[in-house]
């Protein structure tokens, strides 16, 4: 019996082992990597946080942009009125592109005014070719930066490409939640 009961301990552990070997290393992402390369000089690459944008390079065009930026007042009201705290987003953007020098510095200041969590909030640069370290993008099918998805339980519900349709964020953000709410709604009400 006692044979028995060390030759089971024996066979749990290496269960055990075999099990956490096969789950292989865990990975560790790298957070604010910055790298320079010929062509684009300084470039932020992968998960990022905010505060990478008031350092330089990324500040020259962040600060300019973000301080200008006179938000549409009323479809930030609706935005509140909407909960669009209760999203999660992911941008994806290059720090060497135009349309994320004009876009992301515009998007960070509504989410500001809205007191949108941070921990709710992804921000993974990416290079030329649409890469980043992690290859989150090719999981989101990233094709043209920036791009602004907005999820709900993990599900993306809507996504900005490069501009807003109506040539407002705040606009398009609160179409995005509105077509949700409607969903829910018809979900609720069988429409």
């Amino acid at each position: 019996m006692k044979t028995r009961n060390i030759l089971t301990g024996i066979l749990c552990v290496a269960l055990i082992l075999i099990i956490l070997q096969s789950c292989g290393p865990v990975k560790k992402v790298i957070v604010n990597r910055e790298v320079d390369n010929e062509r684009d000089g300084k470039m932020l690459l992968g998960t990022q946080t905010k505060s990478q944008f008031s350092k330089s390079p990324y500040s020259d065009w962040y600060d300019k942009e973000h301080a200008e930026y006179a938000m549409d007042k009323e479809a930030i009201k609706d935005l509140r009125k909407e909960k669009l705290n209760s999203y999660n987003i992911s941008v994806f953007l290059g720090t060497w592109c135009e349309d994320s020098h004009r876009e992301f510095p515009r998007l960070m200041k509504i989410l500001e005014e809205l007191n949108y969590p941070e921990q709710k909030l992804t921000i993974v640069a990416v290079n030329r070719k649409k890469e980043s370290p992690s290859g989150e993008e090719t999981r989101f099918n990233i094709q043209y930066v920036p791009t602004i998805i907005v999820k709900k339980y993990g599900k993306e519900i809507g996504r900005i490409i490069e501009a807003p349709n109506s040539g407002w964020l705040e606009r398009d953000l609160l179409e995005i939640i509105k077509k949700d709410n409607q969903s829910v709604i018809g979900e609720i009400f069988g429409k």
